[in-house]
């Protein structure tokens, strides 16, 4: 089901695309003048495409929406926490303990001083 809804969103972002791009500009956007002509002139053919746009708009959205949901029912009992603490507790058996902080310091002599080397 999600692979079919997938593919539809694919097509209607293609079809989407290639609609934007034909409609003819009429600011100017990018500096481009707006010639256009044959069907693409005049107010008439300008509201069909941008009906078309406001459909495929909304059937693209629509499909969105639908891909979340299928998303979230998929992955719904499990978390991405989940799923990293479960191979660390397996793997800890395997690992030695880290040293504590005591197990860092150099040997220790007599009354407490540490043992450093001497430049004798």
């Amino acid at each position: 089901m999600e692979n079919v809804v997938l593919i539809i969103h694919l097509l209607l972002a293609l079809g989407l695309i290639a609609v934007v791009l034909l409609q003819r500009s009429e600011g100017g956007g990018l500096g481009m003048g707006g010639g256009g002509g044959g069907a693409m002139s005049g107010r008439a053919a300008a509201t069909a495409m941008s009906k078309i746009t406001w459909v495929l708009a909304v059937a693209f959205i629509g499909t969105s929406i639908t891909l979340t949901i299928l998303s979230a029912q998929k992955s719904a009992g499990s978390s991405v926490a989940d799923r990293l603490s479960a191979p660390a507790a397996d793997g800890a058996a395997d690992t030695p303990d880290a040293p504590l902080g005591s197990d860092l310091l150099p040997p220790v002599q007599g009354d407490n001083a540490p043992l450093v080397p001497s430049a004798d």
